[in-house]
């Protein structure tokens, strides 16, 4: 389920700019995660297939993050 965009809600945000740049941050770090998949996949290396990984959560978690700070928001 997508959010509603800030003008459809019946309360605007408390700071619609930081709302904007979590959700992109969301988007951005979403497709960065993908990206990082796709080369753990083609990886053979433990080493390269362990820092890719790790990346990956780092990214996670700050997804995690930003989806904090927006229910924080709302």
């Amino acid at each position: 389920m997508q959010p509603l965009p800030v003008a459809e809600r019946l309360l605007p945000s408390d700071d619609p700019v930081a709302e904007q740049v979590l959700e992109w941050t969301i988007q951005r770090d979403s497709q960065d995660v993908r990206q990082l998949m796709r080369w753990l996949e083609r990886s053979d290396g433990r080493k390269d297939r362990m820092t890719l990984l790790a990346r990956a959560n780092d990214l996670i978690e700050e997804i995690h993050h930003a989806m904090r700070r927006l229910d924080e928001l709302r």
